[in-house]
C-alpha cells in the first residue's frame, strides 16, 4: 500500500523534530561560543581559513603543543672569559647594553669553544667599570680540568615571570609574528602577536592572544607550511606572493 501524502507529512516532520533534538544533545552553546570566539575573531589574520593536518600527520612531524600563560624570561649574556692560573675564576669584560644587566650572584654557563660538552658552572663574584667596559669576575663550582686558557660564558640574567610564548611558536612572516592554536587535534588557526621582550627561551606576548590559548611549540612550522600550500591554493606559493 502507498502511503498517504498526509503520512508522508508526518514521516518529515518527525524527522525533522528528531535532528534538531540530536543537534541540542550535542552540548554546543552557540551563545557561549559566539562570546568565546571573540578573542579569536580580533586576533585571527585576514584569511579565515584554517589549517588542517590528519591526527597521523600530526604524531608524524611531532606537533607539541602548550597552553599559554605565565613564563620565568631569562636573557643569556655570551661573552669571552679568561681563566686564572687556579683554574678557578673567569674574568670577562662586557661592552654591549646588555652590560647594564649584570649584577653579582648571576649563575654562569661555562666552556672552552672547542669542546661545548664540558660545560662549568659558576657564579658572578664581582662586577665593575674598567676604562670603556664592565669587568665581569665569575668564580667556578670546581676546578677547570684540562689546558684551556679561554672560555665562552653565558650569563643567565632573570629578567621575571611575563606572559610568553616558547620561541620556537612563533613564525616570521611578511613582516609579521603569527602563532598557531590548536583549536581541536586536527585543526589549527593563525593569530597575529605583538611581542615584547624576546628570552633564550620564550618571547613576552603583549596582544594577539589570550591565556589558555593551546599553541603549538614544537612543529608550528609544518602547519605553516600547510597552511600557505592552502591560502596558495595548493600550487606551493605563498598567497601573498601570487600575481
Amino acid at each position: 500500500m502507498i502511503p498517504s501524502m498526509t503520512v508522508l507529512r508526518r514521516v518529515l516532520v518527525l524527522a525533522l523534530a528528531l535532528g534538531c533534538a540530536a543537534l541540542d544533545r550535542s552540548g554546543v552553546d552557540f551563545g557561549s561560543a559566539a562570546s568565546a570566539q571573540g578573542m579569536r575573531e580580533r586576533t585571527r589574520l585576514t584569511h579565515r581559513d584554517d589549517a588542517r593536518v590528519a591526527e597521523t600527520q600530526a604524531a608524524e612531524i611531532t606537533l607539541t603543543v602548550a597552553p599559554v600563560g605565565q613564563q620565568l624570561l631569562q636573557t643569556w649574556i655570551r661573552t669571552a672569559g679568561v681563566i686564572d692560573e687556579a683554574r678557578h675564576t673567569l674574568t670577562s669584560c662586557v661592552t654591549d647594553a646588555d652590560a647594564a644587566l649584570l649584577r653579582t650572584g648571576q649563575r654562569v654557563r661555562a666552556f672552552p669553544p672547542e669542546s661545548k660538552s664540558s660545560i662549568y658552572q659558576a657564579r658572578v663574584t664581582r662586577v665593575a667599570p674598567r676604562g670603556d667596559c664592565l669587568a665581569v669576575e665569575a668564580e667556578l663550582s670546581g676546578p677547570a680540568y684540562g689546558d684551556a686558557t679561554r672560555y665562552v660564558m653565558e650569563i643567565i640574567v632573570d629578567r621575571g615571570q611575563r606572559f610568553a610564548v616558547a620561541n620556537a611558536a612563533i613564525i616570521e612572516r611578511d613582516g609579521k609574528q603569527i602563532v598557531y592554536e590548536e583549536i581541536h587535534p586536527g585543526h589549527y588557526e593563525p593569530h597575529e602577536i605583538e611581542t615584547g621582550l624576546k628570552g633564550e627561551t620564550y618571547t613576552e606576548v603583549l596582544a594577539g592572544i589570550a591565556a589558555g590559548y593551546r599553541i603549538i611549540t614544537i612543529g608550528s612550522f609544518f602547519i605553516d607550511a600547510e597552511y600557505r600550500l592552502k591560502m596558495a591554493g595548493g600550487n606551493g606559493m605563498d598567497a601573498h606572493h601570487h600575481h
